[in-house]
């Protein structure tokens, strides 16, 4: 992930009307970030053969690249819209959406895609291409579902690892410009391994086990609490499954924080069915953390 001053938010596009949404989120963390905004169309055409030129004798501006630029050119605009003191700069990139999306996430301080779309992002959540990039990708990354609602929580899924702490402190930064409160959630359904080679115990004290998880989700907070004074923060331990538990929070939230990777019950988060579950039934958008985020 890049270390440079001034990394855009980048958000892919491809002319859906969720890629729009996405555009809005974007345009809106890049303003609060104060970050530019990049546009990009992933293009897959010459790389299928594909003539993407007008037609002959068709008209000078038809074909499927001038069908490309005219997405970024909406999206562009839409942005402009939305926040009209971001510096928003558009591209169509050879290639599919998958690639072209990790490689622009070495260079972004947040990745922005819809949940679903057209041409190379078709079927985003049911394919392959949200899981491939925040499970790969060098920056967080923001999954859209409509338009985010404007109250509500930032909801974070808390399970003590070390990326863990980082969606921890990207979700108070995020509640802290939302003006929101930040709700800390350990999902679970019996006490899992610290560690490689460590046993579960066949009997446990349930009550003994809640009051070492609320230590550490009391722990895990701490750090940012006099960072971000101003951000209410609630503890919730939740007996369940941690993809029904985080799909449930997530209908009363405006933005739902995970790590990629963790321990426990979010372990494993993006590479089995679980990542599936959350991205595919989340209320609300979803911000996913493979990488430590550089801060502005």
């Amino acid at each position: 992930m890049t270390s440079r001053t001034g990394a855009p938010v980048v958000v892919g596009v491809d002319g859906s009307a969720a890629g729009l949404d996405a555009v809005r989120v974007a345009a809106r963390e890049a303003a609060h970030r104060r970050r530019p905004l990049r546009v990009v169309h992933a293009f897959i055409w010459p790389l299928m053969n594909v003539p993407v030129g007008p037609a002959p004798g068709g008209p000078v501006d038809g074909g499927l690249r001038h069908q490309a630029e005219r997405y970024v050119a909406e999206a562009v605009a839409e942005a402009g819209k939305v926040a009209p003191e971001v510096p928003v700069t558009g591209a169509v990139v050879d290639g599919a959406a998958t690639p072209v999306m990790l490689a622009e996430s070495r260079e972004a301080a947040l990745v922005v895609l819809g949940h679903r779309g057209l041409g190379g992002f078709a079927g985003l959540l049911i394919g392959s291409v949200t899981v491939q990039v925040s499970a790969q990708a060098q920056s967080p990354v923001l999954v859209v579902r409509g338009e985010p609602r404007a109250d509500g929580p930032v909801v974070v899924g808390v399970d003590g690892s070390e990326l863990s702490l980082e969606a921890i402190g990207f979700a108070f930064e995020e509640a802290a410009y939302r003006d929101a409160p930040l709700v800390a959630v350990h999902a679970w359904l019996h006490p899992t391994p610290a560690g490689p080679g460590d046993i579960l115990p066949l009997v446990y004290d349930v009550d003994e086990f809640g009051d070492e998880v609320n230590r550490v989700l009391a722990e895990s907070v701490a750090g940012y609490t006099g960072r971000y004074p101003q951000v209410p923060v609630q503890h919730r331990l939740v007996r369940g499954g941690p993809a029904h538990v985080l799909a449930e929070e997530s209908k009363t939230a405006q933005l739902v924080v995970v790590g990629a990777h963790g321990r426990g019950a979010l372990g494993g988060l993006l590479l089995g069915s679980v990542s599936h579950a959350v991205l595919h039934h989340a209320h609300a958008p979803l911000a996913i953390l493979r990488h430590r985020p550089e801060r502005p």
